[in-house]
């Protein structure tokens, strides 16, 4: 996870707004080795142990509705890339033609076993095949989908010198989001006008001030707040 050269960023993202993270990551390099040697052996190690729960919850999803086990959706990573990101299927089959890209409250697209699975964020366990092959990090802005990174303005755009990842600042915060949606309207122009600006700012915050123990910090919280379900 060591930062490329600035003559090697995406062209979207040598901007002056976005130099000053950059140099601040920039004197976290063994920090930035350590959380990918980090996310490596751990979900090495989670994949094995999980394997049971794994197969388990693979088989409650398809015998629950009709589809796939798993939902992937194209997502946006490290320097802009794009990648498939893998989860527990928690919607009908064929979900995103029967509503928009962002969930709701009292969504009805949402299986029996979805629900459980969102709650408790078992559904998320599969991003560990993204962890493990580079794609995403234990910490980190979460993925979004290539319409709402459309919508980002140049300062977000730093978010993107790390991998995205499965849990932050932004997200323990923002962990009741499908309420927010839920109150009715537009949810994708609520979603790009209200909520995406304020998560950014956890997540602009946490790239200036990274450091791996705060990461780890970050990991506990979020254990905590699941367990608090």
């Amino acid at each position: 996870m060591i930062l490329c050269k600035w003559e090697e960023l995406p062209e979207f993202m040598r901007t002056e707004e976005i130099r000053h993270y950059y140099l601040l990551l920039g004197r976290r390099q063994p920090e930035l080795v350590l959380k990918r040697i980090f996310d490596f052996t751990v979900s090495s190690v989670m994949l094995a142990l999980f394997a049971p729960l794994f197969l388990c919850l693979a088989v409650m999803v398809k015998c629950d509705s009709k589809g796939p086990v798993f939902y992937t959706q194209e997502r946006v990573t490290q320097y802009g890339r794009r990648f498939c990101i893998y989860k527990f299927r928690t919607m009908v089959q064929s979900a995103d033609k029967k509503g928009g890209l962002i969930t709701v409250r009292g969504d009805r697209r949402i299986t029996r076993i979805g629900r459980t699975l969102r709650r408790y964020r078992l559904d998320e366990i599969p991003q560990l095949i993204n962890i493990w092959k580079g794609e995403m990090t234990f910490v980190g802005t979460r993925p979004e989908a290539t319409e709402y990174v459309k919508h980002y303005k140049k300062e977000m755009f730093a978010t993107l010198l790390l991998p995205a990842g499965v849990t932050s600042e932004a997200s323990i915060c923002y962990r009741d989001e499908s309420r927010l949606l839920g109150a009715g309207g537009n949810t994708d122009k609520i979603y790009i006008e209200q909520i995406l600006p304020e998560k950014m700012k956890y997540n602009l915050r946490a790239i200036e001030n990274f450091s791996f123990w705060k990461d780890t910090g970050i990991m506990l919280k979020t254990v905590a707040a699941v367990l608090a379900k």
